[in-house]
């Protein structure tokens, strides 16, 4: 079972790398408000994160079967394909880490991998059909993590009209240790599958196992490097995520991290590697607006939209170039 080449050695070693990014990229996702409320310091925040998100990892495997042969055609590319897919998407991860820019980690692996495919065999490599069915959950989720936070919101300040100021700050603000603990376990549920599922494909293509199963190890080793990277933290990305888009309070962020959580699991439930990035964000703006849209700082999320829009290109024109200098 572990008798691989070079090349498909790397692929593993650059798949976990990708994983160690993506924590580390996206860990502001599931503390960045609990660390701007202060309802926990930022390393007890990322300790907390980095554990839950290696639990989560190991709630399914249907997103990395989606990933491993949903999109492209296992048979028809090779290991060096995958290689320049995930370089794509790590080198992008670090441009945006280094911008302070929340962009999306599942964007950036689609896209490198649709980018590769797409130069090394043509259209007839990619499965239009399950690219055109991830590609709507990613444009989905974001929606979803609005109408929810945004519902959410609404009903909790209906519910909590007449509580006290000082008894809802209490309540709420050791809610949200348990809302941050969720959104950080359905991070891991969604994301670290990602991984699993390039290094599933590399295996596949390679003719190392015969079905789109993943192997324990990759389970295992998918979910600690996650783990690893988040517990790095990505400060810059906490700073724009929950002080940048709204102000918040524990309230607000129980709320846009169960929201957010929620649309996740969902999502990982039925395999669809949705973007973690995204459907924060969007709840952070879902209860932004509730007070009105002037409470969001929609100079910011114009920022963050660009990002949102360049990701699949830029990560897939990355690809595209490592996957010419590979050959």
């Amino acid at each position: 079972m572990f008798d691989f080449g070079a090349m498909l050695i790397l692929v593993v070693v650059l798949a976990l790398l990708f994983d160690f990014s993506n924590g580390w990229h996206d860990s502001a996702n599931a503390i960045a408000t609990v660390v701007s409320t202060r309802v926990l310091s930022p390393l007890t925040a990322v300790l907390m994160a980095g554990v839950l998100n290696v639990a989560g990892a190991f709630m399914s495997t249907a997103v990395a079967k989606t990933i491993g042969k949903g999109i492209v055609d296992p048979s028809a590319v090779t290991e060096v394909v995958v290689v320049a897919a995930l370089g794509g998407a790590i080198i992008w991860n670090f441009i945006t880490l280094n911008l302070g820019l929340p962009s999306s980690s599942s964007h950036a692996l689609i896209g490198g991998l649709v980018g590769a495919g797409l130069i090394h065999g043509g259209v007839n490599v990619v499965k239009i059909s399950g690219l055109f069915k991830v590609l709507k959950a990613l444009i989905f989720s974001p929606l979803f993590g609005f109408i929810v936070a945004f519902l959410l919101m609404v009903l909790i300040s209906w519910m909590f009209y007449r509580t006290q100021r000082g008894f809802g700050v209490w309540l709420f603000w050791r809610l949200q240790v348990v809302s941050a603990g969720f959104m950080a376990f359905s991070h891991g549920a969604n994301d670290a599958q990602k991984a699993m599922g390039i290094i599933t494909l590399a295996l596949l293509s390679s003719g190392h196992i015969a079905t789109a199963d993943v192997p324990t190890w990759v389970i295992v080793s998918c979910a600690l490097a996650m783990g690893l990277g988040t517990v790095m933290g990505g400060w810059k990305i906490i700073k724009t995520l929950g002080m940048n888009i709204v102000k918040l309070e524990p309230v607000h962020g129980f709320v846009a991290e169960t929201g957010a959580g929620v649309v996740l699991m969902t999502a990982a439930s039925i395999g669809l590697p949705v973007s973690t990035t995204h459907t924060i964000t969007s709840s952070i703006m879902g209860v932004g607006a509730v007070r009105g849209l002037s409470a969001v700082k929609w100079g910011v999320t114009k920022r963050i939209v660009y990002a949102w829009l360049c990701t699949l290109p830029g990560a897939g024109l990355i690809a595209i170039a490592i996957y010419l200098l590979l050959s």
